[in-house]
């Protein structure tokens, strides 16, 4: 399929979008910054097959039944979706899925954090993202969708005001699609993160609350790496059993039990200033 031009604009039924930039390259769909009606700047994703847009349709799925059937005040925590709309190639008059959400600035993901720390980070770091991260995934399995993808790319954090955004929600499994697909499975894999994935994805089994715990909990271990304390290593492998039935299933209490876990290794919660090396704390 061919790319958008640069710096065209592309009008919907609801919004205008102008000055339509390339912007990056994802698995499976492009991005493209834009202003939306002349004053909000905005990324469309777009996928790269048309084949994919099942996927686009799914993320917009859950981005609409988070803020409906979810605790509104950790909105903050997943992306503001502007619209879905289709666009039409055009070279080849074919439709493709796309998604427009609000755009964000001071934000890197977790495989950024992780390849200008290449000896880990610090644990108190690792444990205001792993705190934040248990309040998107509580947030999310309340308004019972299932993120499917708790990777690198798709969490990305703010480091001077500590925010941390989960995004990508393509992977996902929507509560709401349970009477058009009553399997719930993740409907697609990243292969180059095969490993990351617990036992009932690959095989194709219903993924619920406890496979997102799973990957959070292995995604926290490799961003401290040998940086990791004993005890708190023990608790996310206490979250990484190869049965979903033997995991935490609710990121709520389990959020509290890591409270206690910080409290015994470092005592009273206190701000710890986080910085990427060469750019400042979310510069």
């Amino acid at each position: 399929m061919s790319p958008i031009r640069h710096d065209r604009t592309i009008t919907t039924r609801r919004h205008s979008y102008a000055a339509v930039t390339p912007l990056a390259r994802g698995h499976l769909a492009d991005f493209y910054s834009a202003r939306c009606d002349g004053t909000r700047s905005a990324v469309i994703k777009l996928p790269r097959d048309p084949a994919h847009s099942h996927l686009l349709e799914r993320e917009a799925t859950a981005l609409r039944q988070l803020p409906k059937d979810g605790d509104r005040r950790f909105l903050p925590y997943i992306p503001k979706l502007i619209e879905s709309f289709a666009h039409r190639d055009q070279a080849t008059g074919r439709r493709r899925t796309a998604n427009a959400v609000r755009r964000l600035d001071g934000f890197h993901s977790l495989s950024d954090v992780a390849a200008v720390h290449p000896d880990g980070l610090h644990p108190r770091d690792v444990a205001w993202i792993w705190r934040r991260l248990l309040v998107a995934l509580g947030f999310a399995h309340r308004a019972v969708v299932v993120h499917g993808a708790v990777l690198p790319e798709h969490v990305i954090v703010h480091p001077a005001e500590h925010g941390l955004m989960l995004v990508d929600w393509c992977y996902s499994v929507p509560g709401c699609y349970a009477s058009t697909d009553p399997s719930g499975r993740v409907p697609m894999m990243l292969g180059r993160y095969a490993d990351r994935y617990p036992p009932e994805v690959p095989a194709r089994e219903r993924a619920g609350p406890a496979a997102d715990i799973y990957m959070a909990s292995g995604l926290m271990l490799d961003l401290m790496g040998d940086r990791a304390p004993k005890a708190m290593r023990a608790f996310a492998k206490g979250c990484m059993l190869a049965s979903p039935r033997r995991r935490p299933a609710d990121a709520w209490h389990l959020l509290q039990e890591f409270d206690e876990l910080l409290e015994r290794l470092y005592g009273p919660r206190r701000f710890h200033t986080f910085t990427m090396p060469g750019q400042g704390p979310g510069r």
